[in-house]
């Protein structure tokens, strides 16, 4: 039996040489997206009573993720360009400027265009930081890093929720906005300090083709969790994803690329890792989209218990993550293999649980789910970003966040689809969010099917020879 092996630098490797200043910077700017996303869920029914606009605020949210893929879509090109250190600087800024915007509304208009300014602006600085680590840091301790920044999304996620639950029950849901305004500002000089001056090239061309077709999937994406009827939604879905695929093809001929080489093909690394990605992702968003709604009607729970049962997701990621991030050789592999048979077990147990299983079941369910993300998460972004040559790295890193939340923006519109056809729009009664506890994770496992069966091409793949 073939025994786990261990990478020569363990956590101290990671931020030796003068590393852990920038290692902060990162985990900083993570937590900025990560937890803004969760704050301002549980703010918005403060927001609605101040300044109105219910039937908007679908849009809260899908003009969020609008900028953040649009953002994060550009930033390897943008960071080749300007640099780092003037991006994410600039980019955090951008992010500073969104949540004054927000925080100083008098209407809900002048709210959503400063949410669509914090996703662009988020975007950008998640995008920077996977592009830093991909060229500052040393391969041999990228499945730790990743790690780490997973550990940031688990601790949003449990801190998220209680930090928004504080300012709405002290009636003062704009210092939110403040609040955040200050670090995104904080970000932007710590990046000025600290981040190289060099990577910049001016002569690098923009691929606008290409952020166009995802400017014009993600909006129809978006839209269709506000399309108002479960056939209007499916065919926007379609049409999203349609393009989708379209932009990865036509990007592979494309005289400037958004995306490695290889990205279009599911037998060399990048295009099975992003797919088993992509697919992984959009199958789980039902989870936490629907999740704490179910709970409250079938259950009783109050939506703060509810929203934490759903954060063990997060809080197993991170549990699963750490202590698997030094293995190597074999192991890795068989990690980002595990970690999907996990995510599709975890979704299936969760079509059985979430109705009236007992709650044990339903946790196990949510730590199974989100362990699987933790066991291959690490691995598959290592995978990805080791077999692409140095001129590659900047772009290739930066699709991993633009895979990541297109996945999300898919899979949360899926969803909709199918809690749509069930009646969910016009009312969330009990016999409607018994059929949504089955169906909206039922629906989904060919898609998580899908994903395990990219995540064994992505296991057995090897590097190609670089030239």
């Amino acid at each position: 039996m073939a025994k786990a092996e261990v990478t020569d630098g363990g956590w101290a490797d990671v931020v030796g040489e003068g590393r852990f200043p920038l290692f902060a910077l990162i985990c900083l700017g993570v937590w900025l997206t990560a937890a803004d996303s969760l704050v301002t869920a549980t703010i918005m029914p403060s927001v609605g009573q101040a300044l109105g606009g219910y039937g908007y605020f679908g849009w809260a949210t899908a003009g969020f993720l609008l900028g953040s893929v649009m953002a994060g879509a550009s930033s390897g090109l943008l960071a080749q360009r300007y640099g780092l250190r003037l991006g994410m600087a600039g980019a955090a800024l951008v992010y500073a400027t969104g949540c004054a915007l927000s925080a100083a509304a008098p209407e809900i208009l002048g709210f959503l265009a400063g949410r669509v300014l914090q996703g662009i602006g988020g975007g950008w600085v998640v995008g920077f930081c996977s592009v830093a680590i991909g060229l500052l840091f040393p391969d041999r301790t990228l499945a730790r890093v990743y790690a780490a920044i997973t550990s940031v999304w688990g601790i949003a996620t449990l801190v998220g929720p209680l930090l928004g639950g504080v300012f709405a029950d002290a009636g003062a849901w704009r210092w939110v906005f403040w609040f955040f305004a200050i670090q995104g500002a904080g970000v932007a000089l710590v990046a000025l300090r600290l981040l190289p001056r060099g990577g910049a090239d001016a002569g690098s061309a923009v691929a606008w083709p290409q952020l166009g077709l995802i400017a014009l999937a993600v909006a129809a994406i978006g839209y269709a969790d506000v399309a108002g009827g479960a056939l209007g939604a499916g065919l926007l879905t379609a049409l999203g994803v349609a393009i989708l695929v379209f932009t990865v093809r036509f990007d592979a001929r494309a005289s400037v690329r958004l995306l490695p080489k290889g990205s279009d093909d599911l037998s060399e690394i990048p295009g099975s890792g992003y797919a088993t990605m992509f697919l992984l992702t959009a199958a789980s968003m039902g989870f936490s989209v629907y999740g704490p709604q179910v709970l409250q009607t079938l259950r009783g729970y109050s939506a703060l218990f509810a929203g934490y049962v759903v954060a063990l997701e997060a809080l197993a990621w991170t549990a699963a993550a750490l202590p698997v991030s030094s293995l190597a050789g074999r192991w890795p592999a068989r990690m980002i293999r595990l970690g999907a048979l996990c995510i599709l077990a975890g979704l299936g147990l969760c079509a059985l649980a979430f109705g009236h299983w007992p709650l044990p079941a339903v946790v196990a369910a949510a730590a199974l789910l989100g362990a699987g993300f933790g066991l291959s998460w690490a691995f598959m972004s290592q995978k990805i970003i080791t077999a692409l040559p140095a001129e590659e790295r900047a772009i290739g890193s930066a699709a991993i966040t633009t895979v990541r939340m297109t996945g999300a923006a898919a899979g949360a519109a899926l969803a909709a689809v199918v809690a749509n056809l069930l009646g969910f729009d016009e009312g969330v009664t009990v016999p409607v969010a018994e059929a949504v506890s089955v169906w909206v994770f039922a629906a989904v496992l060919p898609v998580a099917a899908l994903g395990v069966w990219t995540a064994w091409r992505l296991g057995a793949a090897e590097p190609a020879p670089q030239s």
